[in-house]
């Protein structure tokens, strides 16, 4: 049990890694290749993000028809790949084209993890399982910008995407050896156009799947929209740049706590109940966050302990909207996983 939720932590943290490691190397990235505008690099990050998000809708019905291991396979030997072109890109033009191509492999692992835990568990167990990966997973950005501090303190910041490629192939001979196919032959869609659009239909015809999916790629901007400017809040308004990553761990940490509590809680109180109070709570922090900022001043003092009980919400509803999301479409979970992937990477990223 603990192993599966390692792997599947550690699968779905490879987006993350994909973000948040290069965190402290973008003003780096920038300067590199001569940026004009400083708001550019984070290109680099919304890039991967929109690669990630579209190709997840292709996914899931090829998933849904040849099979989980095999699609996350093939997605992290392109992720191994598309890493180590980005080490090389000549130019900053070249750099955002492989990093939207890391995004589209980086789905292909995302529908294959979602379609898995799917596969093995329903409603509040797999709230639970969720939420236990959520933590498991919320350890990669707490360390990775500190990691891609360090890297860039003694390599060059390509080294960050090396980091990258070096996951990938971990991943990939541990899924080999270890994790077994867990969609039957029997079980298995056919890949046509009526299948296919059948499939889609099923999932954006029930009203509880539509509705959490739209509620978490509104509720996920917010969360793409800090991680992207997150750099420049602490360098440029709180001139806390050395100090960047313990700020970003503490943040995360709220939310890695968050995601604990609900693997504790969601059995007894129901996934409904505790998701929809925390965004109440959610909506409530962010207004009183907005009002200190606004009438006391930007001060560090206020604004982390306020904004770490907001991040930390997130720990409480992203797990529960995906298992109320994803309850009834046990026949289409690859279909399924790749739209909620979807709702929650393009939609959230335009947002952001």
């Amino acid at each position: 049990m603990w192993e599966f939720v390692a792997m599947m932590a550690m699968i779905f943290a490879l987006q993350a890694l994909g973000i948040d490691i290069m965190l402290p190397a973008l003003e780096i990235i920038g300067d590199s290749y001569s940026l004009m505008e400083a708001n550019d690099q984070q290109y680099v990050i919304f890039a991967f993000v929109l690669g990630f998000g579209f190709p997840q809708l292709i996914f899931g019905p090829i998933s849904d028809r040849y099979g989980r291991k095999i699609l996350l396979q093939i997605s992290l030997v392109g992720y191994f790949v598309t890493s180590f072109l980005c080490m090389v890109a000549p130019s900053f033009t070249m750099l955002l084209l492989f990093r939207l191509l890391q995004g589209v492999c980086c789905a292909g692992t995302r529908v294959s993890a979602g379609a898995i835990i799917r596969d093995l568990s329903a409603g509040r167990s797999m709230a639970k399982i969720l939420s236990l990966v959520y933590t498991v997973f919320m350890i990669v950005p707490i360390i990775a910008p500190a990691v891609g501090q360090g890297v860039t303190m003694i390599a060059s910041w390509q080294w960050t995407f090396g980091i990258l490629a070096i996951a990938a192939l971990m991943m990939l001979v541990w899924g080999h050896f270890r994790l077994p196919e867990t969609l039957p032959k029997n079980s298995r869609q056919p890949l046509n156009v009526r299948a296919v659009s059948g499939a889609f239909y099923s999932v954006l015809s029930t009203r509880e799947s539509l509705g959490y999916m739209a509620a978490s790629g509104v509720i996920f901007g917010a969360l793409f929209a800090f991680i992207g400017a997150s750099e420049q809040i602490f360098t440029d308004v709180f001139h806390q740049g050395e100090l960047f990553p313990f700020w970003f761990a503490v943040i995360a940490s709220v939310l890695a706590v968050g995601s604990m509590m609900n693997a504790g809680l969601v059995e007894r109180f129901g996934m409904r109940r505790i998701s929809h109070g925390v965004l109440f709570a959610f909506l409530c922090l962010s207004v009183a966050n907005l009002f200190v900022m606004t009438h006391f001043g930007e001060k560090l003092v206020w604004f982390v302990p306020l904004f770490a009980l907001t991040f930390g919400c997130f720990g409480m509803m992203g797990a529960n909207f995906s298992a109320i999301a994803m309850e009834p479409q046990g026949e289409n979970a690859g279909t399924a996983s790749a739209i909620y992937g979807f709702s929650t990477t393009t939609f959230a990223s335009f947002f952001g």
